[in-house]
């Protein structure tokens, strides 16, 4: 939290605010509700007050147990896609709730294209009301597939197919940006969008299905890493916390009706990130196994595509956090965390 405290020198401008954050148990909106809870700690300046919004009481309550009671956090239990009547005035609001895992987005699709449609349009009604600034959380699936440049800018977009079973999700957060664009050009809401790359850290949840939780959670069970193919498809991989200084920063200074890219300007092999996690594995002789058709064999490394991140440098944004230290970090996080 310190590191992310070390990126801006304006947070008081959060002080003695409200802040409401959508899909508060998952997992990049909750650490930015332990940000905040950890900024109000500092006691540098009269304390903002944290609005935790999700729609399951179990989750939000086992997943903040250290902030139970205290005056500053407010957990609220609604679905965002009923109207926010009864929250009244906030200063702040960020938007993350949707599921982000194809693994979970498949299981409803009809709930995860409601959360970016009727969800996102209840979070900028009372935007409107309260004259809020608001910070969507989106996705780098927006760019659809076949975009033609590398790195990828904001204005950089592929077809996206609406019949896709992911759909759901990518037309979801393409409808949720048209959304904030359009509160924000007929009614002055302030809306700032960031689109987010492949993002890790602790707090992901380890049977989220991405390949990279998949491997931590291989590293922590004492299993080898077994990949489903050649591992030469890359990725670029950014730590929670460099993405949370992003969010932050695009919250405070981001032009309305605008987004921004936020992920790490560099990519690593799924083979690499194997690698990488095996020698970091408290288990000195876990190995990374192949498919035996592709042991001697030489494959070209496949891109996913990474983004071109020029303007959030100009807002003084840049990822720092290698994947070294990134996924060590990580797995001793879980290595306390877990019993």
């Amino acid at each position: 939290m310190a590191a992310i405290h070390a990126t801006r020198k304006d947070w008081h401008h959060f002080a003695g605010k409200k802040v409401l954050i959508t899909g508060a148990s998952g997992f990049l909106a909750g650490y930015m509700v332990e940000y905040f809870a950890w900024l109000n700690e500092q006691a540098l300046w009269a304390p903002l007050t944290i609005y935790a919004l999700g729609r399951n009481h179990d989750r939000l309550r086992a997943k903040y147990p250290h902030l139970a009671g205290r005056v500053d956090f407010v957990p609220i239990i609604q679905d965002v896609c009923t109207a926010m009547t009864e929250i009244g005035q906030v200063d702040f609001i960020v938007h993350a709730a949707s599921p982000a895992s194809p693994k979970y987005y498949l299981q409803d699709p009809v709930g995860t294209a409601r959360a970016n449609t009727l969800g996102t349009l209840n979070v900028l009604d009372l935007a409107k009301a309260s004259g809020a600034r608001m910070l969507f959380l989106s996705s780098g699936t927006v760019y659809g597939q076949g975009s033609s440049t590398l790195p990828i800018r904001e204005t950089d977009f592929g077809p996206l197919d609406p019949l896709d079973p992911r759909a759901c999700y990518s037309e979801g957060k393409r409808m949720s940006e048209a959304l904030c664009a359009a509160y924000s050009h007929q009614y002055g809401v302030h809306t700032s969008i960031t689109r987010i790359s492949h993002t890790y850290g602790p707090g992901v949840s380890l049977d989220d299905g991405r390949v990279f939780a998949d491997f931590v959670a291989d590293v922590l069970a004492g299993r080898d890493i077994t990949l489903l193919g050649d591992g030469m498809d890359s990725r670029p991989f950014c730590y929670v916390a460099d993405a949370t200084a992003a969010f932050l920063t695009v919250l405070l200074e981001g032009e309305s009706g605008a987004a921004y890219n936020v992920g790490m300007d560099r990519e690593m092999t799924i083979l690499e990130l194997a690698e990488l996690l095996a020698r970091l594995a408290p288990r000195s002789d876990t190995r990374v196994i192949l498919p035996s058709s592709n042991r001697a064999v030489r494959h070209k490394v496949r891109s996913n595509g990474y983004f071109d991140i020029s303007k959030m440098n100009v807002l003084g944004w840049r990822p720092t956090t290698l994947p070294e230290t990134g996924f060590e970090r990580t797995l001793r996080y879980y290595r306390l965390a877990l019993p």
